[in-house]
């Protein structure tokens, strides 16, 4: 699905477990957190700061960022129905002297903007953690706003 800026949607992630990859609740829709992947599918693995450097963990936020818009796309039938990125929460998988998380997590909300505008604009938190599941570099969640 092509967007503003020539950016194109994945396939959406499936739940790697006994969840689901969003749920919406009140007018809120809430996405689980997802890991980047390889151009085949695969998730991509690695410790920020000692197998890869900000700006290749930047490149793999900003992956996930278009899979959440994925996730969402498919969820509600269109991008259309979100009305506003709400919050963003991305951990970071990094050695422990690392300290630049939210320059990694620029790469997904810098994403959300490109496609959404005003929209994409929202509250983060950026934290860093010792490991992630399948050694992802990255896990982000969010929650948005959408229309009924």
């Amino acid at each position: 699905m092509p967007l503003p800026g020539g950016l194109i949607l994945p396939p959406p992630p499936r739940a790697a477990g006994f969840y689901r990859p969003a749920v919406i609740v009140n007018g809120l829709a809430f996405l689980s957190g997802f890991g980047p992947r390889d151009e085949t599918g695969a998730p991509v693995s690695g410790v920020v700061g000692a197998d890869m450097t900000v700006e290749e963990a930047r490149l793999h936020a900003r992956n996930v960022g278009l899979s959440l818009l994925s996730v969402l796309a498919d969820t509600l039938g269109t991008l259309d129905r979100v009305r506003q990125v709400v919050k963003v929460t991305g951990m970071v998988n990094a050695v422990p002297s690392f300290g630049q998380h939210p320059k990694v997590l620029d790469g997904c909300s810098e994403v959300l903007v490109e496609a959404l505008g005003r929209r994409g604009e929202h509250a983060r938190a950026a934290y860093g953690v010792a490991s992630l599941p399948f050694g992802a570099p990255v896990s982000i969640e969010c929650i948005c706003q959408v229309a009924e």
